[in-house]
């Protein structure tokens, strides 16, 4: 392939994996209208996973080099699985019960200003004037957004907007935390195991809180489970891996901005939701901020 035909086919799959990743919301969403709380529609996302990771964390194994892993490493993957995998995608699932789709994927757009924040704080790494701007406009996007939907829909959207905060920051604290062991096991066995321990959390949540019945949904919702594992999960996760490899990370950073846009787009197709001028001119700030803070941190990688 030629290497122009290569970049834009790698813009291609970006863009569509974006896209996927961003119809999670909306389909979560779909299924909340059945009637099921959100470790049920979790569980199924999970169910439909685990297979294609338990797939590949064997294929990875057999093709990762073995190195001198010792039982904290195995401790800490375990810990980065509960917490980036699990948690994050609970309290993701739990914000979504109280607040649109559309503003949820604005404020987990944050988390590269939370992973910039750890980073100062516990690993001391310095921040930019420019990334210090960009978290500002990043923030003063989200509360224009987020404050004006508070006036439409009551308190209870303070409560999705803290639940989905609180995942945008067990995301970015799996990330800051994470990369000292993804050298060691490699990216795709890290991730294969990682998302094995999630899935492990979220059966045995799912079995203490509501037993192990699994066969009493309308089969709308096993469809709406299988489509998020599958098409709102494991493919986009290898399409923006192959697109970062053909584009690099720099260049990904500048169509990950489409993110929010689709999901605004797709959640007033599907779920029939409404943006006000001041709430679409607050994630256009915030995808401002982002992109700033993208960039400026891939140029320094």
């Amino acid at each position: 392939m030629q290497q122009s035909n290569r970049f834009w086919y790698g813009i291609g799959i970006g863009i569509l994996g974006i896209i996927l990743f961003s119809s999670k919301a909306v389909m979560v969403k779909l299924a909340y209208v059945y009637g099921i709380d959100p470790i049920e529609i979790l569980l199924l996302r999970m169910v439909f996973s685990f297979p294609f990771y338990i797939v590949l964390a064997v294929i990875s194994a057999r093709r990762t080099e073995r190195t001198m892993l010792n039982k904290k490493d195995w401790l800490w993957l375990a810990f980065f699985g509960f917490l980036g995998y699990y948690l994050a995608s609970y309290f993701d699932f739990l914000g979504l019960v109280h607040i649109k789709a559309s503003l949820e994927r604005i404020i987990l757009f944050v988390y590269p200003t939370i992973v910039l924040l750890l980073n100062r704080f516990f690993l001391r790494q310095p921040i930019s004037k420019v990334q210090m701007a960009a978290i500002g406009i990043t923030y003063l996007g989200i509360v224009l957004a987020f404050g004006d939907e508070v006036q439409i829909s009551g308190d209870n959207t303070l409560l999705g907007g803290a639940f989905i905060l609180l995942s945008a920051l067990t995301y970015a604290s799996y990330l800051v935390g994470s990369g000292w062991l993804i050298p060691k096991f490699g990216v795709m066995q890290f991730t294969s195991y990682a998302m094995i321990v999630s899935c492990l959390c979220v059966f045995l949540h799912y079995g203490i809180s509501q037993g192990f019945s699994l066969f009493h949904y309308p089969w709308k919702v096993y469809g709406l489970g299988f489509l998020i594992a599958i098409f709102a999960t494991v493919i986009p996760s290898y399409l923006v891996s192959a697109s970062i490899k053909m584009i690099s990370s720099s260049n990904f950073a500048i169509i990950a901005g489409i993110g929010p846009i689709s999901t605004i787009v797709l959640a007033a197709i599907f779920l029939n939701e409404q943006f006000s001028l001041l709430q679409m001119f607050g994630a256009l700030i915030v995808i401002i901020g982002i992109l700033l803070i993208s960039l400026k941190t891939s140029s320094r990688a």
